[in-house]
């Protein structure tokens, strides 16, 4: 059982619109995952919910803007900030200024590992189905 996830050398997936960098995948614990989220100046994932999971943000650099529920809550983030995302709720977060937004990022699953996508891989694979992007080209960080 691995206890340690050191934070060098962790597998970068280059989705369109942000980085995730791999720290503890889902497999290694029962209802949790970790990661490391980069955007570039600009950047920004699709808005979306997590009907499995609650998510805590860690602000480590850069600066972004928070976008929150149904009525759209705008906040602005920085670093040293910590942002809870409940369960089914729509968010998205959008890279400000001119320097990459870095944050780390614990998915909190509400009733255990997905046994449908039971790895991050696994995971992966449906988020690019749904959005029509390359699972291949996304994994392998490029």
């Amino acid at each position: 059982m691995q206890y340690v996830f050191p934070t060098t050398n962790l597998h970068r997936y280059r989705f369109p619109t942000h980085v995730n960098d791999l720290v503890m995948d889902r497999a290694e614990a029962a209802t949790s995952e970790v990661f490391i989220v980069e955007m570039a100046p600009g950047e920004a994932p699709p808005r979306h919910r997590h009907d499995d999971m609650e998510q805590i943000f860690h602000v480590l650099a850069g600066q972004g803007r928070l976008e929150v529920g149904d009525a759209v809550e705008r906040y602005t983030i920085n670093p040293g900030d910590v942002v809870r995302i409940p369960v089914s709720t729509w968010h998205t977060v959008h890279c400000l200024g001119d320097q990459p937004l870095r944050y780390l990022a614990v998915d909190c699953f509400i009733a255990g590992r997905p046994a449908a996508e039971p790895t991050w891989d696994d995971h992966v694979r449906v988020v690019c189905q749904q959005q029509g992007w390359d699972f291949e080209t996304i994994r392998t960080g490029q």
